[in-house]
C-alpha cells in the first residue's frame, strides 16, 4: 500500500512538472500574452511575469546588440519604459488585434514595439 501512494505521489508530481513546463512554453503571441497578463492573484503570478519580462528584455537586447542603430525600427522613448508598461502595452495590443494571436511570440512583440515605438528619422 505505502508503495502504491509513493508511486501515485511520483506520478503526480511528474505530471504537474511537466504541466508547469507547458505553461512557460512560448510558440505563440496568446502565449507570452497570457504570462504577461498573469493576475495577481494566481499564485505563479511572480513567475510568469518575471518570465515575461525576461522575455521582453532578452528580445530587446537581443535587437539592440545585433542591429545597427541606423536599421533600428523600434526606439523607446528617451524618457524610458518599464518592462511592465511593455508587457501591458502588448497584452492590450494582442486584445484588439486577434489575428496575431497564432504569430510567433517574438515577431508579435516586435509588431506591436514598432507601432508603438516607431523610430523617428
Amino acid at each position: 500500500m505505502k508503495l502504491a501512494l509513493v508511486i501515485g505521489g511520483l506520478a503526480l508530481a511528474a505530471s504537474t512538472q511537466v504541466a508547469a513546463q507547458e505553461h512557460y512554453r512560448l510558440s505563440t503571441a496568446a502565449d507570452l500574452a497570457r504570462l504577461c497578463a498573469t493576475p495577481a492573484s494566481a499564485s505563479d503570478h511572480v513567475t510568469a511575469v518575471s518570465f515575461c519580462h525576461g522575455v521582453l528584455a532578452g528580445a530587446y537586447g537581443y535587437f539592440v546588440s545585433s542591429t545597427p542603430a541606423a536599421d533600428r525600427f523600434v526606439c523607446p522613448p528617451a524618457s524610458g519604459l518599464s518592462r511592465g508598461q511593455v508587457a501591458n502595452g502588448f497584452v492590450e495590443w494582442l486584445k484588439t488585434r486577434p489575428q496575431y494571436s497564432n504569430d510567433g511570440a517574438i515577431d508579435a512583440l516586435f509588431r506591436y514595439a514598432a507601432g508603438a515605438y516607431p523610430c523617428k528619422r
